[in-house]
């Protein structure tokens, strides 16, 4: 067993996920591409190998369960469910290395996950990934987010900006029915009350980061 394979397992646990041996061994080798490529391209400032399994990968997996309940409740995989609703394409925005996108495209293989980010190297990184793990369900996407025009049906992003402009930057992208996931640390009350009343905040979500003492917390959003 890898030396962080261990600590991987143990929160995958913690967190009630059910992962295969494929999909931890993806992970694994997905951080040790961020640790190759951070020393060109620095993708992130944490270096030391287990902070990076706890802020990053440990951070991002957080969220797979509540993406998995938002997308039942959405009909995806539903049969009965409308064929245009689409559910199944997420797009990541500022997605940086690719958090939480390549956790999700790794985590929920039926979900189509295109990571966008304005800086060039870091939509290559993600397309190397891509390449490395073998992933048909992710894509690096070179772009401003304010110039897509897709039909998503979950947006999310990390620490990307604050609510009011992330969803601003990527309304027209948000497909009708479709939802914004925004990962926050403490409850953003102040960011909340500033967004616009075309934004309605339906729930706000607590996360428990396995090992991590901090707050977390998923703000879910649709249009009004």
């Amino acid at each position: 067993m890898r030396p962080l394979e261990a600590e991987l397992r143990q929160g995958v646990a913690d967190l009630a996920l059910e992962l295969d041996d494929t999909q931890v061994t993806r992970l694994l080798d997905y951080q040790a591409l961020i640790q190759k490529w951070n020393k060109v391209y620095n993708l992130t400032a944490v270096r030391d190998p287990t902070e990076m399994l706890m802020h990053h990968l440990l951070d991002s997996l957080a969220v797979i369960a509540p993406l998995r309940r938002q997308l039942a409740a959405q009909g995806a995989g539903n049969p009965d469910a409308p064929n245009d609703i689409p559910a199944m394409k997420l797009l990541d925005v500022g997605s940086g290395a690719g958090l939480p996108g390549v956790v999700i495209a790794i985590c929920c293989p039926d979900v189509a996950v295109d990571c966008v980010d304005a800086v060039a190297k870091k939509a290559a990184f993600i397309g190397q990934v891509t390449a490395t793990l073998k992933l048909p369900n992710l894509r690096g996407l070179h772009a401003r987010v304010e110039r897509l025009a897709g039909q998503y049906g979950i947006i999310s992003s990390r620490a990307f900006s604050s609510l009011a402009d992330f969803v601003r930057l990527s309304s027209e992208a948000l497909a009708e029915q479709g939802v914004w996931l925004a990962m926050k640390g403490k409850h953003p009350a102040d960011e909340i009350a500033a967004l616009p009343d075309t934004v309605k905040v339906f729930h706000v979500e607590r996360l428990l980061v396995p090992g991590l003492n901090a707050e977390r917390c998923i703000v879910w959003m649709s249009k009004t």
